[in-house]
């Protein structure tokens, strides 16, 4: 029997991402966000969440992904504070689709291939089935019914992002 693994599915740019469920605290609406002086591009700024501080970063910048023009959908999925040293950190999604979960044999894992740049921050290819209802619904053309979902991994990227901030 295959096994499972629990994503939170969402949209950047035009693509579908996925990332573990368990690196996720919370999803929140979009808030404004203060912007810090001298931070490097991808970090969009800081939040009150609660009063707890948030840095926020824009995977969108990170990735080189191209921003959504507007703040409407957008959502931030705030991390598990273990993930970030303690510090609390979460990430800027253009939309939160679902959670789903996905059979191991229904992910393409990624060998080498795009092992350089943002491209070693992906685990994996998710062949996830969408219906026809709801493939429209996301905008999505094809009469096939299966959307590819780029699986990344969000813990190496804020670990890698820990790393740079306490080497500078």
């Amino acid at each position: 029997m295959p096994a499972t693994i629990d994503v939170v599915e969402f949209r950047m740019g035009n693509e579908l991402y996925a990332m573990d469920i368990q690196l996720a605290r919370e999803i929140v609406e979009m808030v404004p966000i203060t912007p810090l002086p001298r931070a490097p591009d991808y970090i969009a700024g800081i939040i009150n969440l609660r009063g707890e501080i948030t840095t926020v970063i824009s995977i969108n910048r990170l990735l080189g992904i191209r921003e959504q023009q507007s703040d409407a959908g957008r959502k931030i999925i705030i991390m598990v504070p273990g993930l970030a040293a303690g510090s609390n950190v979460g990430i800027i999604v253009d939309d939160v689709l679902s959670v789903i979960q996905v059979r191991d044999t229904d992910i393409e894992q990624i060998e080498g291939g795009v092992a350089s740049g943002a491209g070693h921050f992906v685990k994996g290819i998710i062949k996830a089935s969408v219906d026809s209802g709801e493939r429209k619904k996301r905008g999505e053309e094809g009469d096939g019914d299966t959307a590819l979902v780029i699986w990344i991994d969000a813990e190496k990227i804020i670990r890698e992002l820990v790393d740079l901030q306490h080497k500078s």
